[in-house]
C-alpha cells in the first residue's frame, strides 16, 4: 500500500490525490540513484471479463487447468535492458480474465539481475517495493539490486515484475494530467461540509476519466490477478516455488499470494505488513494514528535537543507546526521564481521525513522554514517524487478492487467520521477521513473482500514489523503473523517504514540468514 496522497483543495481533476504513504520513500534516499525509466511502456489492454475464481492452492503445475497451460509453458526471450546492460529484460504473456482464458491477453514487463559468483543458486527472488502503483521495474534497476548481500546475490537471481496495470505492465491510462511535482504527502483539510464535498467532487471527476479511458481494463488489474500473474512467472523461471520479498502493498500482494498457492511459497518476506482482515474505514483511522505515534516520536526527540526548532514539550511543538502550517495557507513562502511552499508542502515534507526516517534533515528543514529558506525542505519534498508515469492511476484502480485498502464513504459520512480522526491524529486526521471517498464513485465494484489469509501448508513466511511505523502501523505485522499458519515475526523497534536495507545490522542479517539459508529468527526477536 502506500505512498500518502497528495490533495489539493480544489476539485480540479488535475489536482486529484497522489498516492498514500505505502512505498519505500526511505529507498529514494538509500539509493541515492534517480530511478529512470528503462522502457517504454507497453500497450494493449483487452476487453473486460470477469473476476477470476480462487486457485486450488494445493495444486501442482501439472495440475493447471487446460486454458491456461500454454501461459505456464510460454518461452521467454532475455535480452539486456537498453541502458542497463547487467539487467535483462522480458515480456511475459497473461491472460486478461483468468476465469476466461481465452478473452484476451495481458502483457507484463519483467526484469532480472542473474545470481553473481559460483555459489549454490537457490532460484528467483522476485521483489515488489509497494504503493500499489510503485514500478517494481524502477526499484531494482534504479538502485536496489545493490543493498542485497552478497549470501543472498550469490543465491538468487534478483526479478521484478511490475504489476497488471503498472507502468511497463499494461498500463491503467485516466488520460489525465495528474501532477508530478515532488508533493505527495498529506493535505491540510477543514470541516468545512462545502470543502469535503469539493473534494467528493474532484474524486468522481477523476473516477470518470478513469471509466472513459480505461474502462475496460478497471475490472482486471486486482491484487488476486497480479498473484496469479506472479505463479506463471514463477513457473517461467523454472522455479517450484515463489521465492518473494515485498515491502507495504507488497506485502498484502504476497499474501495473497500465499493464501491462494500455499504448496507454491518459497523464503517469503513480507516488510510493513499490512492487514488483509482490516476494512477501509479502520486501515485510514489507523494509519492516521501511525503517523502520529511517528509525529510525537519526533517531537518527543526534538524536544530534548537544544536545536530544536519548534520547542521544548510535544505539546509546544506540535502545537508551532500546526501555527506555521496555517501561516503558509494564509501566504504562501516564495524562494526565486520557481519555488513555492505553503502549508500543504510542509506537511508533505514533515510525513516524508517520518517515512524514512530522517529527523535531522526535518529539524533542518523547519528552521529553516522559519527563516524563509525552503532548501531543507525542498530536499525532503524532492525525496518524496514519484517516477511513475501512471502511479496515481494504477494506485487508484488497483486500490478500489480491495476493500482492506479503499472505503467508499459519501461527504456526509465523512463529515461524521471526522471527530474520530481527529481524536486519533490532530496532525493527520483530516487528510485521512478525506481519503475514506476515493472509491466511492469507482464504476467498478471490489472483488477482493476484507478477510483473513491463513495459506495451510505454506512454507514458513517471515514477517517483519517496525514498532512505529507511520504508514503501515506495528499492530498490522502482528494481525498477520496471527493469520499466516508458518509465520514468524521479527520486530523492528524503532521509526520509520519498514525495516529490511534500512540500516539496521540486526535485521538485515535475520532475513538475509533465512533467504540465503533457511534460518528463521528465533520467535520473539526484536531488533533495536
Amino acid at each position: 500500500m502506500t505512498a500518502v496522497r497528495d490533495t489539493d483543495r480544489t476539485p480540479d481533476v488535475d489536482r486529484i490525490p497522489r498516492r498514500r504513504l505505502r512505498n519505500r520513500v526511505a529507498l529514494l534516499g538509500a539509493c541515492g540513484l534517480l530511478l529512470t525509466a528503462p522502457y517504454a511502456a507497453w500497450p494493449g489492454a483487452a476487453p473486460a471479463m470477469t473476476r477470476p475464481a480462487r486457485a486450488d492452492g494445493a495444486a501442482t503445475d501439472a495440475a493447471v487447468p487446460p486454458g491456461l497451460r500454454h501461459y505456464y509453458q510460454q518461452k521467454l526471450l532475455w535480452e539486456p535492458c537498453p541502458g542497463f546492460p547487467s539487467f535483462q529484460c522480458t515480456t511475459v504473456k497473461v491472460p486478461l480474465d483468468y476465469a476466461h482464458p481465452d478473452a484476451g491477453d495481458l502483457l507484463l514487463k519483467a526484469t532480472r539481475k542473474k545470481a553473481t559468483g559460483n555459489g549454490a543458486r537457490i532460484g528467483s527472488l522476485l521483489f515488489n517495493p509497494g504503493g500499489p502503483g510503485a514500478s517494481a521495474i524502477d526499484y531494482l534497476v534504479g538502485g536496489h539490486a545493490d543493498l542485497f548481500s552478497p549470501s543472498v546475490r550469490t543465491s538468487y537471481d534478483l526479478v521484478a515484475m511490475d504489476p497488471r496495470g503498472v507502468q511497463y505492465s499494461t498500463p491503467v491510462d485516466c488520460e489525465i494530467n495528474t501532477p508530478t511535482t515532488p508533493s505527495g504527502v498529506g493535505r491540510h483539510m477543514s470541516a468545512d461540509s462545502a470543502e469535503i464535498a469539493a473534494y467528493d467532487a474532484g474524486y468522481e471527476q477523476f473516477t470518470n476519466a478513469c471509466a472513459r479511458h480505461a474502462g475496460r481494463l478497471l475490472p482486471h488489474v486486482g491484487t488476486l490477478d497480479a498473484a496469479r500473474d506472479m505463479d506463471v512467472l514463477r513457473a517461467l523461471l523454472g522455479d517450484d516455488r515463489l521465492h518473494y520479498v515485498g515491502f507495504s502493498y507488497g506485502t498484502y500482494l504476497g499474501a495473497t499470494y500465499a493464501d491462494l498457492f500455499p504448496s507454491r511459497v518459497g523464503r517469503m518476506v513480507l516488510d510493513g505488513a499490512v492487514d488483509p482482515a482490516i476494512d477501509g474505514y479502520q486501515d485510514f483511522l489507523q494509519t492516521a494514528a501511525g503517523f502520529q505515534v511517528a509525529w510525537e516520536s519526533f517531537a518527543n526527540d526534538c524536544a530534548a535537543r537544544t536545536d530544536c526548532p519548534l520547542g521544548r514539550s510535544v505539546k509546544e511543538i506540535s502545537r508551532r507546526l500546526d501555527t506555521l502550517r496555517r501561516s503558509l495557507d494564509r501566504i504562501t513562502l516564495r524562494q526565486g521564481k520557481d519555488i513555492s511552499i505553503a502549508g500543504d508542502d510542509l506537511l508533505s515534507a514533515v510525513a516524508t521525513a517520518l517515512m524514512s526516517p530522517d529527523w535531522g534533515l526535518l529539524r533542518a528543514a523547519l528552521r529553516g522554514v522559519l527563516a524563509g529558506d525552503t532548501t531543507a525542505l525542498q530536499q525532503l519534498l524532492g525525496s518524496a517524487e514519484d517516477t511513475s508515469s501512471n502511479a496515481t492511476d494504477a494506485f487508484f484502480a488497483i486500490s478500489c478492487l480491495s476493500s482492506p485498502l479503499a472505503p467508499r464513504f459519501t461527504s456526509a459520512q465523512v463529515q461524521a467520521a471526522l471527530p474520530q480522526f481527529l481524536r486519533a491524529s490532530p496532525q493527520f486526521g483530516k487528510f485521512y477521513a478525506n481519503q475514506l471517498m476515493q472509491c466511492t464513485h469507482w464504476p467498478v465494484p471490489p472483488t477482493q473482500p476484507s478477510h483473513t489469509v491463513t495459506a495451510p501448508g505454506a512454507a514458513p513466511i517471515l514477517i517483519v514489523g517496525t514498532t512505529r511505523d507511520p504508514a503501515t502501523p506495528y499492530p498490522w505485522a502482528k494481525a498477520l503473523a496471527r493469520q499466516l499458519s508458518s509465520s514468524r515475526l521479527l520486530t523492528y523497534d524503532a521509526d520509520g517504514h519498514a525495516a529490511y536495507h534500512r540500516g539496521s545490522t540486526c535485521v538485515d542479517t535475520a532475513v538475509d540468514r533465512y533467504l540465503a539459508q533457511g534460518q528463521l529468527p528465533p520467535a520473539g526477536k526484536i531488533c533495536t
